[in-house]
């Protein structure tokens, strides 16, 4: 458990955010494009315009869906066991999902991935310590883009073990994940039970609901199955320019979809999530990885802390375009003060360019960096009765504390010790080893790291099981047949 804390906001700021997002919520209201979702809130009391599809939220039904929200809720991994506990005091760690390119460390440049690509991605994922759930990283470009969002699923399904944050890009992609979901763990009333899955929903800044985002919001809900609110206010383009205003209107955002989430279906569970960013002007760009998008970002964690709920944020990402200082610098900044702030969980570490762009060696130097937080979030801990006069008046003046059993009891515990990925040695140490930079070290782990995966144990009649929902699918846009995986590929 986190040690140290960071505050951004004074308690007397954070009302006035919820205070004045409540009055947004009423006047002008958000606009709602979806008839069921209208329904349900006329029903609960909020003035819907049927013309404008606006609906007006009354504070009451925001308070009353607070209330109902659980605080707390599990997510388990393939084979049952209880792995990330939303709204703990812990902070957890997820890659982001959705890029579009993958770094290619041969050329140095983005290139469109494969479904080769995701294997290694999730592999990989599963043997890093720090990284604690997976994600459906990224739209593999070897099958029709209409099936893209399932088939991330379905390849992630046969390969992991923790809990996977995913997302899905229509209606039917929606229930064909819930039904791979199902498939692995049992039968959906054991997937209500044991949730392998939390889908990540985003409203449309500013203060729009889609069809589909309001659909999928709905689907979670009504099938128990979390749900993540990624909210995305873009300052000064899409939200206020002033830093307050985004997470004003975040706020709001997040308030409408939690009303929307519990009147379909009260104590179903879901996450105060986002992915706020400022604007450079300059260039029309979102930075990710700009002290203001932190402070948005930090700023929204602590109202859904305030209101009660789980967080998550999208930190540790990189606007830059290689693993270079800049890559170093805005990610490990980013990692760092999701942790003291104490988001339950945090997306976008392995990612580059604006969230765009997703690398196996960022992977696995910012699982180092995660490991590098935790351990400064954690404090200093008083070991024994003294904190350092026993040592001191024990033969006094002398440096022999590399002697002492105290030493060898305690320095494992006192520092952080990374992986070969981060250099400790001398200078002719590191020659001797290839003067490699951290990149370059990655990229020789990842053979290493792959040998040590463990298969997840699910059942060959499971996988076919899967195939075939998905080969179904992948038939309805004309691909005769799935891409093959490596245990088909050795078989």
């Amino acid at each position: 458990m986190s040690q140290l804390h960071l505050q951004v906001l004074e308690p007397f700021v954070i009302k006035q955010v919820v205070d004045e997002a409540l009055q947004v919520l009423e006047n002008p209201g958000v606009r709602v494009h979806h008839e069921g979702a209208l329904d349900l809130l006329e029903a609960a009391g909020a003035l819907v315009n049927r013309n404008t599809q606006v609906a007006r939220i009354p504070a009451p039904l925001v308070e009353m869906a607070l209330k109902t929200a659980p605080a707390q809720f599990l997510l388990y991994s393939l084979d049952g066991k209880p792995i990330i506990t939303y709204g703990s005091n812990t902070t957890y760690f997820d890659p982001g999902s959705a890029a579009v390119t993958i770094l290619d460390h041969a050329t140095g440049r983005q290139r469109a991935p494969l479904t080769g690509d995701l294997v290694q991605f999730v592999k990989l994922v599963e043997t890093l310590q720090h990284l604690d759930a997976q994600s459906t990283a990224f739209i593999c470009q070897d099958v029709p883009p209409q099936m893209g969002d399932l088939y991330r699923l379905y390849v992630a399904l046969n390969y992991m073990k923790k809990p996977i944050v995913t997302g899905a890009f229509t209606r039917a992609g929606w229930n064909v994940m819930w039904e791979l979901l199902s498939v692995v763990a049992g039968s959906g009333e054991r997937l209500e039970e044991r949730p392998l899955a939390i889908f990540d929903i985003c409203p449309s800044p500013p203060l729009l609901w889609s069809e589909l985002t309001c659909q999928n919001l709905m689907d979670c809900a009504a099938r128990r199955v979390p749900a993540e609110l990624v909210s995305m206010p873009l300052a000064g383009v899409a939200a206020p320019v002033t830093l307050l205003g985004s997470v004003v209107q975040h706020t709001a955002e997040n308030l409408s979809g939690l009303v929307i989430h519990q009147q379909t279906r009260a104590g179903a569970p879901i996450v105060w999530g986002g992915a706020p960013a400022v604007t450079d002007m300059r260039h029309g760009s979102t930075p990710m990885g700009d002290p203001a998008t932190w402070l948005i970002d930090l700023a929204t964690v602590e109202v859904g802390r305030y209101l009660g709920l789980p967080t998550h944020t999208y930190m540790g990402s990189t606007d830059g375009k290689m693993l270079d200082m800049q890559a170093g610098a805005e990610s490990m900044g980013g990692v760092l003060l999701a942790i003291l702030a104490g988001a339950s969980m945090v997306s976008g570490v392995g990612m580059i360019d604006f969230l765009r762009c997703q690398s196996l060696e960022k992977l696995i130097v910012d699982a180092e960096l995660i490991g590098y937080a935790r351990r400064f979030g954690s404090g200093m801990t008083i070991r024994e009765d003294t904190l350092g006069l026993d040592q001191l008046q024990t033969n006094p003046h002398q440096a022999d504390f590399l002697e002492r059993t105290h030493t060898r009891d305690w320095f494992a515990k006192e520092l952080y010790l990374p992986s070969p990925v981060v250099d400790r040695g001398s200078l002719e140490q590191w020659e001797m080893a290839g003067g490699m930079a951290a990149h370059q070290r990655a990229h020789d782990l990842i053979p290493r790291l792959l040998k040590k995966y463990q298969p997840n144990g699910v059942p060959a009649e499971v996988r076919r099981e899967l195939y075939a929902i998905v080969q179904r699918t992948a038939r309805q846009w004309g691909l005769d047949y799935l891409p093959k995986l490596e245990e088909e590929e050795n078989a």
